[in-house]
């Protein structure tokens, strides 16, 4: 649960914004910005896509904000809004590659890396993220990578607080048995 602090400038921020303060946004933007670029980033791949991804999403958030009816926080709402700006932009991007190769068969672009790991890891790791199903994947990156508890991911992907514990565990089923050399131990912890 939330500290009612948190629960009041969340509260605070939401009232600034439907009133259209632009201090509201950016406060909005100076809170949450960072951090909303990193899921777009691991949910896309690409830094330039995650800025079109989070832009976008402050411009849906300003236009729907009298939508906004409080069922859920102010900010799950935004980065529920974020998440279906990437599940967008996925399926813009998946259209256009079929068009192009259709087009052309050497259209493939190579993936964007993560910064900072060795090469091979990063290529492992990739590979065994690349097995997981779409969904799988976004609950896997938003728990383990950016660090949102399971209600908060249930509000940005509109699924119960369980479904999300339950697909985490899958997920990582799934990824120690891609990652996991034959009779040895895992990086994922504890079976």
């Amino acid at each position: 649960a939330a500290a009612p602090a948190a629960i009041a400038e969340c509260a605070e921020l939401a009232a600034r914004c439907r009133a259209g303060d632009l201090g509201g946004y950016e406060r909005l933007f100076a809170l949450h910005g960072a951090r909303m670029k990193n899921v777009a980033r691991n949910l896309l791949g690409s830094p330039m896509d995650a800025e079109d991804a989070v832009r976008e999403t402050f411009l849906k958030v300003q236009r729907s904000i009298a939508s906004f009816r409080g069922q859920s926080s102010f900010v799950t709402w935004t980065y529920r809004i974020l998440i279906n700006t990437c599940y967008d932009a996925r399926r813009s991007r998946k259209r256009k590659k079929e068009v192009a190769n259709e087009d052309s068969e050497d259209s493939r672009r190579p993936e964007p890396r993560a910064p900072g790991a060795h090469p091979s890891l990063r290529m492992a790791l990739e590979r065994a993220l690349a097995t997981l199903t779409k969904h799988q994947r976004d609950v896997f990156l938003l728990y383990e990578v950016e660090g949102f508890h399971h209600a908060e991911i249930a509000g940005m992907l509109e699924i119960t607080e369980t479904a999300s514990k339950n697909t985490l565990f899958q997920a990582k089923k799934n990824l120690r048995q891609v990652l996991e050399p034959p009779g040895g131990n895992s990086a994922l912890g504890p079976r």
